[in-house]
């Protein structure tokens, strides 16, 4: 079959690999679209990712075979990627955390057989059926909306508070357009890219601007509070700057929520931090019911689906200009592979 294969930093090659061995408890999926994901430039672009890996993990596609003990699902069904089964026992796991089970590993790591490709194997358990009459193209948001919904819970958001958003990429569009589709009225994104800040506001942010207008306080006014300061910030940049500048944005009592991952570290104001309560924390992957709600928003028909995602499909030989556009700002919806 033919795969998107990681070569080196900032090399995919499309190669023809073994349809992977199908095993008792899996399932051969045919990947149908595969969104583009942040962490995907990272791995590829930055070179986070392990040679010989093909990435993708926003996917839908069809049931092509079931392995001998699968029951729950049967050859044509309409399925999407789901969250991995997590120990269910450690303390994260029974607190009704499973984004920080101890058993959970650590991307980038080991080689990935993602879905940039024409099938995919994956655990029957980690599949999640396609609620009736959601279109198949707005199925694949469904991860990274979960993902966008995860980090809304970190920052324990709630309508009638304002909200920061830094970042209109696919995260932060998601976020805006989740956090207005749950009520919240006052959404402000800060993003440098003109056709993200277009993006923005057509997924419903109340106020765009270009970073460069967030008023940060000097170092001698740690207790200071700028005009127009929020409840919560959504960082979905990764850009050390953004961190910074986020934490200078927030009311007393704020929360910062980190949800963007990046290389540089951030230099935080510590009593700025003390003499306002700030609350830091960060949002990796989903809450533990994530992906339902991702799914259910997305059939609700309550979000811009047409706004987030770029027109069209890409093909497998267009992968990595695909990350290269949304690395330069030249592309700001979901890109979808089609393999």
């Amino acid at each position: 079959m033919p795969a998107a294969v990681l070569v080196g930093p900032g090399r995919i090659e499309v190669q023809e690999i073994d349809v992977p061995a199908l095993g008792d408890d899996d399932v051969l999926v045919a990947i149908e679209h595969c969104g583009v994901c942040g962490s995907d430039l990272h791995m590829v672009i930055e070179g986070w990712g392990a040679a010989g890996s093909v990435p993708g993990h926003e996917w839908t596609g069809t049931v092509a075979a079931v392995g001998s003990s699968v029951t729950t699902w049967q050859v044509g069904d309409a399925v999407v990627g789901g969250p991995p089964v997590r120990c269910g026992t450690c303390p994260s796991c029974l607190a009704g955390r499973p984004s920080l089970c101890d058993d959970r590993d650590t991307p980038g790591l080991e080689v990935e057989r993602g879905a940039f490709a024409r099938y995919k194997v994956h655990p029957a358990a980690e599949l999640l059926a396609l609620p009736e009459g959601i279109d198949r193209r707005a199925a694949a948001l469904a991860e990274p909306l979960a993902v966008a919904l995860h980090g809304i819970t970190q920052g324990r958001i709630q309508p009638g508070q304002r909200v920061l958003v830094l970042g209109a990429g696919p995260i932060g569009a998601l976020s805006i357009a989740a956090l207005r589709a749950m009520g919240v009225d006052d959404v402000i994104c800060a993003e440098p890219a003109p056709a993200r800040q277009a993006l923005a506001e057509a997924v419903g942010a109340t106020t765009v601007i270009d970073p460069s207008a967030l008023v940060v306080p000097s170092i001698a006014e740690p207790g200071l509070v700028v005009d127009g300061a929020v409840d919560a910030v959504l960082e979905c940049s990764g850009k050390r700057k953004a961190m910074e500048a986020g934490l200078a944005q927030l009311k007393r009592g704020g929360t910062l929520v980190m949800v963007g991952a990046g290389i540089e570290a951030p230099r935080f104001d510590p009593n700025r931090i003390l003499l306002n309560e700030l609350v830091i924390t960060g949002a990796f992957v989903y809450d533990h019911d994530g992906f339902e709600r991702a799914l259910a928003l997305l059939a609700s028909g309550r979000l811009p689906v047409d706004a987030l995602l770029e027109p069209g499909t890409v093909g497998l030989d267009g992968v990595l200009d695909a990350m290269q556009g949304l690395a330069e700002g030249r592309l700001a919806g979901k890109v979808l592979v089609r393999p």
